[in-house]
């Protein structure tokens, strides 16, 4: 019996936009029953991603209120389901399992638990759906622009962090994850940037310190001298900006083995070589997480099919032979995250007709509080 609740609730995340798909050996009911009890799996079936108070929740699920909204803060706390106040009060959804319930355990990992995350991720990435609908975009480090360079306030990251009220920094789980099993790279761990409504919850729940902006802004600063690709959601209005190395994060290491990482990701640039300027030094071999860049005799090369467009070249190169330059024809970027979500279910083929179901649900949602009196 609870072999199937887990089987429900692996269903109720895949037809999430984020998917969680079956795999042969079930290495995905052995992650949610590391992470779920079979009451709180069950609970999590009655959830969805526009938030709703307890008492809609309740009604869904047989229980009080009181009962409800207990058992759904617990279970905010462990980091499967998400929570937000609004006016004084609590409103809860579902997570995704990525970018959501996986980021969430990052003080909760165990090596058991890292191990059948491992073996899940070439199932969990669908790169086929990430190609037309990337969750994570690419933007570049500051230094590595020009001034005169073409560039929309939403793909500048001290732009973005200067936009932010709130903001917060946390570990970063694959970072984290290497270290419990001894394969940290040494690069900073302290590097996730969260803002707005994220802010409650990661410090709520002890995920992460609030910052001010001046202290982002140094943590770009020391991500640029580490190498770390930036990585806000795929959004103009962002939440997170992560700060990737090629070595840790799950999401480069996938698109590092495709043959052309420039199509999975959303980057309105594309580095450019000019080889007659360049002085063979190599560092921008060593830079380059996708490997974009190889030495050829004294010189530098180039595979543009590679280049993720992060800029990291460009910042060391003595002899200024990398330069950014935007793309002829870049991707559009989403208004906001939800809209982003729900081009990738779309892309999965999980949401036909997404917007007449989300607006239909919607309307429920409205229906069970205009009757609960709250």
């Amino acid at each position: 019996m609870a072999q199937d609740v887990y089987r429900k609730l692996a269903r109720h995340l895949d037809g999430l936009p984020g998917g969680f798909p079956p795999t042969a050996d079930g290495v995905e009911l052995r992650i949610l029953k590391r992470l779920f009890t079979p009451e709180d799996a069950e609970l999590a079936l009655k959830l969805t991603l526009i938030p709703e108070p307890a008492a809609v929740v309740a009604r869904r699920a047989g229980l009080s209120p009181e009962q409800a909204g207990q058992r759904l803060d617990q279970m905010a706390a462990q980091g499967l389901i998400f929570r937000h106040e609004q006016d004084g009060k609590a409103w809860y959804m579902a997570s995704q399992y990525v970018i959501g319930i996986w980021e969430y355990q990052v003080n909760r990992l165990t090596p058991e638990l890292i191990a059948d995350m491992r073996e899940y991720i070439p199932t969990l990435f669908d790169m086929r759906a990430w190609q037309k609908a990337p969750q994570l975009r690419t933007i570049p480090v500051g230094r590595s622009l020009a001034a005169q360079a073409e560039v929309m306030p939403y793909e500048r990251a001290e732009e973005l962090v200067r936009a932010q009220k709130k903001l917060l920094v946390a570990p970063c789980i694959c970072r984290r994850e290497h270290e419990i099993t001894g394969e940290a790279c040494g690069k900073p761990v302290e590097t996730c940037l969260v803002f707005g409504g994220g802010v409650d919850y990661y410090q709520r729940h002890g995920l992460g310190r609030r910052i001010d902006a001046d202290e982002a802004l140094e943590i770009l600063k020391k991500a640029d001298k580490a190498g770390l690709v930036l990585q806000p959601s795929n959004a103009q209005k962002v939440i997170n900006i992560c700060c990737c190395c090629g070595c840790c994060c799950h999401v480069l290491k996938s698109m590092k083995r495709h043959p052309r990482p420039a199509e999975l990701v959303s980057s309105p640039f594309l580095a450019r070589l000019d080889a007659s300027a360049c002085t063979g030094c190599g560092v921008c071999v060593k830079r380059c997480q996708m490997d974009a860049l190889r030495m050829e005799g004294e010189r530098a090369v180039l595979n543009a099919d590679r280049c993720i467009g992060c800029g990291l070249c460009v910042t060391t190169c003595p002899g200024q032979a990398l330069t950014l330059e935007r793309k002829p024809q870049a991707r559009a970027v989403p208004r906001n995250v939800m809209a982003s979500y729900l081009a990738l279910g779309k892309a999965r083929g999980k949401l036909k007709n997404h917007q007449m179901a989300w607006m239909a649900l919607k309307s429920k949602v409205d229906r069970l509080l205009a009757g609960s009196g709250r």
